[in-house]
């Protein structure tokens, strides 16, 4: 920098008959100087506040570019996007910092809500962590407390949710889970996501739907219904006429499963299924990795092969109850690997700077 000033001066020397010339590049030297110096103090400012809750500045050292609606296209449908975290935590992992920013790409025109209980004690500003931080740059993304009491009033679940002894009960947490996603179905409609789910499309053209785990099998980690619909009621009075809690799953796949069953007069789930306006989309669609086989998620797999396996996928589950605890080699070809850096390049980036 210093030998860049010294230059500055015998710019003015130049024979008058360049007098232009000179001052056209004094100019440009000039702003040059000037831009540096500002980004060689913005730099110092922003050291050790990294992940301090984002301004617009901030912001950008963690998007690339991210996309934007149609312009002149039609609106996005109505309903939002939600996830929800039922336990104390505010310190979201990789994956669920991924949930949400494949969700915020992949729906630029939808509000995308995080719903966190953590959250719940009132305070007027969010944590200072690197993934909340992250999150808040997306302009669609909201990070609000979850009020339980608020969510369950006025449904079948407020009595339920009273009764502190189930707070005790082994699976409670998921339990809780369950109740919260067919809740805010039935009261604000719109598509409920686990966080545990990498989204590769939009999925604001399905409505009314659910998908199919296994062969006998619905599950609620993906759910898209509008609001106050018949069977989103119907699941909340079975989940409290039905109840327990100390079988995994009852209140979660076995719920709308029995519901579906119910709800269409059948036996057994087929693969696509409609009725009454209610439909069961096929494994592929949300579950190309079934739970037995959840350690494919971690082999190396080509681009070729990976588009085939995803062709008719909309979201990827990565069934993080089992696949938690597995080491992530994340600059290498492995299915995950591939997904984290494609869908969410983000929460990739940070990743790739921890490991």
């Amino acid at each position: 920098l210093p030998r860049m000033s010294s230059c500055l001066p015998n710019l003015a020397t130049v024979v008058p008959s360049h007098r232009l010339r000179a001052l056209f590049i004094l100019t440009i030297s000039f702003v040059f100087f000037a831009a540096v110096m500002f980004y060689w103090r913005t730099g110092e400012d922003a050291e050790g506040q990294l992940y301090s809750l984002p301004t617009q500045s901030k912001s950008a050292q963690f998007l690339p570019s991210p996309p934007s609606a149609i312009p002149g296209g039609p609106p996005p449908p109505p309903g939002d996007v939600f996830f929800v975290e039922t336990s104390e935590r505010t310190n979201p992992s990789y994956l669920f910092t991924c949930s949400v920013e494949s969700a915020a790409r992949t729906h630029p025109g939808t509000r995308v809500m995080v719903l966190m209980k953590g959250l719940a004690n009132g305070n007027a500003s969010l944590p200072n962590h690197w993934a909340l931080s992250l999150l808040s740059c997306f302009p669609n993304v909201e990070i609000q407390p979850l009020d339980l009491p608020e969510l369950f009033s006025g449904t079948p679940l407020a009595k339920w949710y009273s009764q502190s002894e189930h707070q005790k009960e082994p699976y409670f947490l998921p339990v809780l889970s369950d109740a919260c996603r067919i809740a805010i179905m039935w009261k604000f409609g719109g598509i409920y996501l686990d966080t545990d789910f990498i989204v590769l499309r939009n999925l604001k053209n399905l409505t009314n739907a659910l998908g199919i785990e296994s062969k006998y099998l619905l599950n609620g980690a993906f759910l898209s219904f509008k609001p106050k619909h018949e069977f989103m009621e119907l699941c909340m009075q079975d989940f409290v006429d039905n109840y327990n809690g100390l079988i995994w799953g009852h209140q979660g796949p076995q719920l709308l499963t029995r519901v579906f069953k119910k709800w269409c007069s059948i036996t057994s789930v087929q693969n696509n299924m409609s009725c009454k306006g209610v439909r069961a989309l096929s494994p592929e669609a949300f579950y190309p990795i079934c739970w037995e086989n959840w350690k494919k998620l971690f082999d190396t797999i080509s681009s070729s092969e990976l588009h085939k396996l995803l062709e008719n996928t909309y979201a990827v589950h990565v069934w993080n109850k089992l696949s938690h605890g597995t080491r992530l080699e994340i600059t290498s070809q492995a299915l995950l690997a591939q997904l984290y850096s494609q869908f969410c390049p983000a929460t990739y980036a940070k990743m790739k700077k921890d490991s």
